[in-house]
C-alpha cells in the first residue's frame, strides 16, 4: 500500500537564488543542504529538494506540482501572493486553487484542502499532486495501478489521467498544456511512503528500468524515465 509524498526533487542550475525565493514567498524552512540539493520543508513532513543537474538522479524540469493549504487559510495565500503574481485560480467543486511560476518555470498549485484541525494561519501542509508527462497513456496507466495507485479520472480528450494514493495524487500527461499553461514535468523523481516496498516495486518489476535500494527505501525508474523511491514507512 502506498501513502503520502515525503518528496519531490526540483532541477535547477544555482539551488541558492531560488532556495531564496521559496523562503521568501511560501516561508520554507531549509531542513538539509549538501553539495547537490538543497531541501526545504513545505508541510505534512513533505520536503521540496532543489538539485543540481550534476548526477543522477536529476530533478524534474518544469514539473507541475500542488501544495496543500487549510481550507480557511486560503484567502490569506491569495491575498499574500497577489501582491507579487498575476495569478489564476480555479475552483474544483469547492476546493480552490492558485497558481503561480517559480524562477525555474515550475507551475506551483497551492489548493486549499478541509481540515478539522484549521488554524486559519497561512501554513503549507504537504504535496499532494505531481504531473508526470508520459508518452503513452494507457501504459503509464498500467504501470501506476500495477504499482498501487487508484485511478480517479481521466480526462475527455484522454490526455491526461489522475490517480491516487488517497494522500497523494500523480497525473498522467502525454505531451500537452494545461491548466495555467502548466507541462508534465520530465525525469521527475519523488519519494512515496510504502508499506512494503519489495512487494511493490516486484508488482512493475518486468517493466522497471532500474532498481536500487538506497537509504531512505527502494527506488525504481519507470518506463518514461521518473524516479519513485518506496520510502520505508
Amino acid at each position: 500500500m502506498l501513502g503520502a509524498c515525503r518528496w519531490l526533487a526540483l532541477e535547477v542550475k544555482y539551488p541558492e537564488p531560488v532556495v531564496d525565493f521559496y523562503r521568501r514567498v511560501l516561508d520554507t524552512p531549509v531542513v538539509a543542504e549538501s553539495e547537490r540539493e538543497v531541501a526545504v520543508a513545505v508541510g505534512g513532513g513533505s520536503e521540496l529538494r532543489f538539485r543540481r543537474p550534476d548526477g543522477v538522479p536529476r530533478g524534474g524540469l518544469h514539473t507541475h506540482y500542488a501544495l496543500s493549504c487549510p481550507s480557511n487559510a486560503y484567502d490569506a495565500w491569495w491575498d499574500r501572493l497577489d501582491e507579487e503574481f498575476d495569478l489564476q485560480e480555479m475552483d474544483f467543486g469547492g476546493m480552490r486553487s492558485l497558481y503561480f511560476y517559480d524562477p525555474a518555470d515550475n507551475c506551483v498549485e497551492v489548493g486549499s484542502r478541509a481540515d478539522p484541525t484549521d488554524s486559519g494561519d497561512p501554513e503549507l501542509s504537504g504535496i499532494f499532486e505531481v504531473v508526470f508527462e508520459v508518452e503513452d497513456l494507457p501504459t503509464a496507466e498500467s504501470f501506476y495501478t500495477d504499482l498501487g495507485f487508484e485511478v480517479v479520472d481521466r480526462g475527455e480528450d484522454r490526455k491526461r489521467t489522475r490517480l491516487t494514493t488517497g494522500p497523494f495524487d500523480i497525473e498522467l500527461w502525454e505531451p500537452h498544456l494545461g491548466l495555467a499553461n502548466a507541462r508534465g514535468g520530465v525525469h521527475v523523481d519523488v519519494g512515496v511512503v510504502s508499506q512494503n516496498p519489495v512487494q511493490a516495486a516486484d508488482s512493475v518489476a518486468a517493466r522497471v528500468t532500474r532498481r536500487e535500494r538506497v537509504e531512505e527505501g527502494l527506488r525504481i525508474r519507470d518506463p518514461d524515465g521518473h524516479y519513485l523511491t518506496l520510502v520505508d514507512q
